[in-house]
């Protein structure tokens, strides 16, 4: 790992009740250049055009990609994200959007908060998920 995870965890043992499998920690300590991305969404960046409307694991798969091509544009990678936020319109979507986010950041082990929010910026939108890196130096 690039950066030093505390008290690194599974959510299959912390939520057993749920069909999860995410590599997440307590603290992330590291050194390099920050990258702070925008919250990204079910929304293509070279066309601008929504996509998967009304499924929230394929708008989750759609911002995780772009969060890899804008970290793999920032000359970093996945690996040196620290920290995500999963924001949903509805909780039901928690464990569809988490198995999708958990197969992207396997073995990164980013700290990561979920919320639940009554709306995002357009109502096709079900899911937004914003990162957090630090390239190392």
């Amino acid at each position: 790992m690039k950066h030093t995870r505390i008290r690194t965890f599974n959510t299959k043992i912390t939520y057993p009740e749920q069909n999860l499998d995410n590599d997440l920690c307590q603290a992330v300590v590291a050194r390099g250049s920050t990258v702070f991305l925008r919250g990204q969404i079910g929304q293509n960046l070279d066309t601008s055009e929504s996509v998967s409307i009304g499924d929230a694991a394929g708008q989750a798969e759609q911002a995780m990609a772009n969060i890899a091509m804008l970290l793999k544009e920032a000359g970093g990678e996945i690996q040196d994200i620290c920290k995500i936020t999963i924001y949903l319109i509805d909780p039901r979507y928690r464990e569809a959007v988490y198995r999708v986010v958990g197969r992207w950041l396997k073995g990164v082990y980013p700290v990561s908060t979920g919320i639940v929010v009554s709306a995002l910026a357009r109502p096709e939108w079900l899911v937004e998920i914003d990162a957090t890196a630090v390239i190392p130096d």
